[in-house]
């Protein structure tokens, strides 16, 4: 009389944990160009962003000094205040800041006191399992805008006739202008505000 035969499963597992176990593997692959792709589009918006910043810090630093220029002519300016003056197209500073990012931009103005700049990555995002991604490169947009912080309040009526108006300006409380003591005049980021617009 034969012994009963014990059922042994393990060779029956094995297969299912290859399967799982590599089911397992394509999953972390899949994440892993998930996250390079996140990782160069981060990249691309980081350097648009820089580079929209730099572009519109520069017109606000060349409007600061027109208006320091001007500082005894207040008639011109609120045209300073609202960029209606000449002042050099900024985008070759986006450029500069963007080729230090590693990516090319298209820099537009944007209206009078803003820019707008589209930066795309000099890398790709490499080797993935996903085809055709190994010459991919991402393309992130920004917009930076110049905002005037300040207004002009009119010298009180007991003033000297030649005085100046002095400057109202957001957070900072009113500026009483002494052209002849250039420490106390205001600076760019004292009469201009950049920032990103929303999107």
């Amino acid at each position: 009389m034969t012994p009963p035969r014990v059922s042994d499963d393990t060779g029956q597992a094995f297969p299912i944990y290859i399967t799982v176990v590599g089911g397992l593997l394509l999953l972390a692959l899949a994440y892993l160009a998930v996250g390079q792709a996140a990782g160069t589009r981060s990249e691309a918006q980081t350097a648009a962003d820089a580079a929209a910043l730099a572009a519109a810090l520069e017109t606000r630093d060349r409007l600061a000094d027109q208006w320091l220029d001007n500082v005894r002519e207040p008639g011109s300016w609120q045209d300073i205040f609202e960029g209606k003056v000449a002042v050099p197209n900024a985008c070759w500073r986006a450029r500069e800041l963007a080729a230090r990012n590693d990516a090319g931009v298209d820099c537009e103005p944007d209206g009078l006191l803003g820019y707008t700049v589209s930066a795309e990555t000099n890398d790709t995002v490499g080797d993935t399992i996903v085809p055709g991604t190994e010459d991919q490169k991402a393309t992130e947009s920004a917009t930076a805008v110049i905002e005037a912080r300040c207004s002009l309040k009119p010298p009180a009526e007991d003033a000297e006739t030649d005085a100046l108006p002095s400057l109202a300006c957001k957070g900072g409380g009113d500026w009483d202008l002494k052209p002849d003591d250039p420490s106390n005049l205001p600076k760019p980021e004292d009469l201009f505000d950049v920032h990103l617009a929303d999107s």
